[in-house]
């Protein structure tokens, strides 16, 4: 596995693994302290593509103020051990100051569905998150990208970005990845308590008890919601942000689900904001 840590070596590499032939190639960005989310992705992107691609930054765009910048894990011996593992064939690491120039004036912003759920509570996140996926994708020219439906407003409004402005590539979703007690893999569970990390399951079992009412035929978005919420307040530790049904693709609010939708959930726990989601359909 090759390392880059600036724009130059990454360029050049991809020239080098791509030759003549132009394989397919692909990239998952991450923010590095790799997980079993993660590798799922990079076994995905191995198993498509000819050349695999993976970006660790901890983007300082995404995170507001108050937000965990200075404290997110970051863990790269152990990043790259993994990722050695899975034969990947190019981690790009940049630096910040490699990403953003000093002077640097110009974000990506989506307006529509950006506007809601996990943009209501952390304004510019979205933004910052726009910037540094179209950034990586002018730096490695990828035919696909990679990003887990943990984050599933994340991964509407990229594929929303990518449709909007022309960028030929092929956004994949790869499905939730879940703890032996079904908690959501995230980096931000290394916060928890042993206490905070039982009580954060419940997270998963309220979406579980509200996907089993509708599978037996509830369609009213408020009861689901309603389901989810009061199960999450049984718990003290937990301190849910939000809990709402939406269309899967407009990510609108709908009363009555006629169409695909996702029932969404962020919530706090101790240090760790959460977010979790099931897409029912």
């Amino acid at each position: 596995m090759k390392i880059a840590e600036t724009l130059e070596e990454a360029r050049e590499t991809l020239r080098l693994l791509k030759g003549q032939d132009r394989p397919v190639v692909g990239l998952v960005p991450t923010m590095g302290f790799i997980h079993e989310g993660h590798l799922s992705l990079v076994r995905k992107c191995r198993k498509e593509c000819t050349v695999s691609v993976v970006s660790v930054f901890v983007n300082p765009l995404q995170f507001g103020p108050a937000e965990d910048f200075a404290d997110y894990p970051r863990d790269m011996e152990r990043d790259v051990a993994l990722l050695e593992k899975e034969n990947v064939d190019l981690l790009f690491a940049p630096s910040v100051d490699v990403m953003y120039l000093p002077d640097s004036s110009t974000m990506v912003t989506e307006r529509k569905l950006s506007s809601v759920l996990c943009g209501a509570a952390r304004p510019g996140h979205f933004d910052g998150v726009c910037t540094v996926v179209l950034k990586l994708y002018n730096i490695v020219e990828p035919d696909k990208m990679y990003f887990g439906e943990k984050d599933y407003q994340q991964l509407s409004i990229i594929r929303r970005m990518m449709k909007d402005l022309d960028v030929p590539v092929e956004i994949v979703g790869c499905p939730i990845i879940r703890e032996a007690d079904g908690l959501a893999k995230s980096s931000r569970n290394i916060y928890l308590t042993a206490e905070e990390r039982k009580d954060a399951c419940a997270i998963n079992e309220a979406l579980n008890e509200a996907e089993n009412l509708f599978r037996d035929g509830e369609r009213k978005t408020c009861v689901l919601e309603y389901v989810v919420l009061s199960r999450l307040l049984q718990t003290s530790a937990v301190k849910p942000e939000y809990v709402e049904v939406r269309d899967a693709v407009t990510l609108e609010k709908i009363e009555e689900i006629t169409r695909p939708s996702v029932i969404a959930v962020a919530a706090r726990v101790g240090k760790a904001r959460l977010i979790d989601n099931r897409v029912l359909r």
